[in-house]
């Protein structure tokens, strides 16, 4: 089975993209039945071929270790056979899902007799760009396919001996199903040009998604003429009001930070109310000592926690993906409001409390994708809703918002039937 060899010859990006869009044509037609079964395919297979999968992975691993890659880095790049598997079973809970692919969305008839059905139909070609996450690889393939889209994947250099893996492998599956091989294809290398040649290729190219830190997702948006679906860093915030209640406030802020820290759905800034906070402070103090919790804050919170670290207009900002997190200390809702109005993502935020006055005035005042009430940040997640695995979570506002599973990726297209009609 072919691996990446860092020797390969100069990779031809447009011959790649335009092989993509040739196979989305045929993909495009191909039965739910047919792509189920390729998906499923592919998850046998990947299980199947674990072992290659992790050994090509430990070079990463290896690389990362010389380069002084962070914790959070180095989890986010680490396969083992039980990630692999995973994997697959992502692929099978998509297999379950419907396929939006030829959903009518609405029909009506004109006076004339002619026949009008909105019809959702896949995108086309989407091109993936990311950064050191080999699931990404799977889950993006997964939902292209399924949704009947080709998809080009540029994983970044820090991952290009798993992601070269992984694709060598649903290749070798894809050769035994109805889906072309060239449906999905990896950009094997490490070059930065080689993406950059994606951000302008709108005649084989439907729409850019970049996943990843703000540095890649800004340079794609301010670089790209294709469309790009932008998904967004994740500066989320956790309101515990005066009013809210002190084991639900705990329950949430110890999930939202220390469950998965280093995801885009954690919580990265705690705001408190003074009075709350005059309750219970040793209890918010010994969550954080319990989980060695870097606490960066305003003179506010200085004065209620000892070692605060002060906090600058980048720690207000900072997206920390580790157990550090931002205090913010408040008098009121609407100062809380106007806190995360200036620093937050458009992610996730959230607001705990027993008052539904103060719940309301959140919720319709603060601008995110996802806004939640007495309940952690970290359920914005596409499989934690309920749409299977996601290809990203988008904070911009059209086309889609918040986690993006199938239906993101189709549009539509209006079908007319009639018996001659002409205008």
């Amino acid at each position: 089975m072919s691996t990446f060899n860092s020797t390969t010859k100069q990779i031809n990006v447009k011959e790649q993209a335009e092989r993509a869009q040739k196979a989305s044509k045929k993909l495009a037609l191909l039965s739910q039945k047919k792509k189920n079964e390729a998906l499923l395919t592919i998850a046998d297979t990947l299980e199947e071929h674990s072992a290659f999968i992790v050994e090509e992975n430990k070079k990463d691993l290896i690389n990362g270790e010389e380069n002084g890659f962070s914790d959070a880095l180095m989890d986010r790049l680490r396969l083992t056979s039980s990630r692999v598997t995973e994997f697959a079973n992502g692929l099978r809970e998509v297999v379950e899902l419907d396929d939006p692919v030829g959903e009518i969305l609405s029909d009506w008839t004109l006076e004339n007799g002619l026949k009008v059905e909105q019809v959702r139909v896949p995108l086309g070609v989407i091109g993936m760009i990311y950064e050191a996450r080999p699931n990404v690889t799977v889950d993006a393939t997964g939902l292209a396919l399924k949704s009947g889209n080709a998809i080009v994947l540029k994983g970044g250099s820090n991952a290009i001996h798993s992601n070269s893996a992984i694709v060598s492998v649903i290749h070798k599956a894809l050769g035994n199903t109805q889906i072309p091989e060239d449906a999905v294809q990896f950009i094997a290398s490490t070059d930065r040009e080689a993406a950059g040649q994606l951000f302008t290729m709108k005649e084989h190219i439907d729409v850019l998604i970049p996943r990843g830190g703000g540095a890649l997702i800004k340079t794609v948006v301010e670089n790209a003429t294709v469309p790009v679906l932008e998904t967004g860093v994740g500066n989320c915030h956790t309101y515990v009001d005066q009013f809210a209640d002190v084991e639900k406030a705990l329950s949430i802020m110890e999930n939202a930070k220390t469950d998965r820290p280093a995801v885009c759905n954690a919580a990265e800034t705690f705001i408190f109310h003074e009075a709350w906070l005059q309750q219970h402070k040793d209890r918010a103090q010994a969550l954080f000592e319990k989980h060695d919790i870097e606490v960066h804050g305003d003179e506010k919170a200085a004065e209620f926690f000892p070692d605060v670290i002060p906090a600058t207009e980048t720690d207000w900002a900072e997206e920390y993906l580790s157990l550090a997190v931002a205090v913010k200390v408040v008098s009121s809702v609407e100062e809380a409001v106007e806190h995360i109005e200036c620093y937050g993502t458009k992610h996730s935020e959230a607001v705990v409390t027993e008052d539904s006055k103060t719940a309301l005035h959140f919720l319709n005042g603060v601008d995110a994708a996802a806004v939640y009430h007495n309940a952690s940040t970290r359920f914005t997640d596409g499989s934690a809703l309920g749409f299977g695995a996601e290809i990203g979570i988008s904070t911009q506002k059209l086309h889609a918002r918040g986690p993006m599973g199938l239906p993101a990726l189709t549009t539509i297209k209006y079908r007319m039937t009639g018996d001659g009609q002409v205008r």
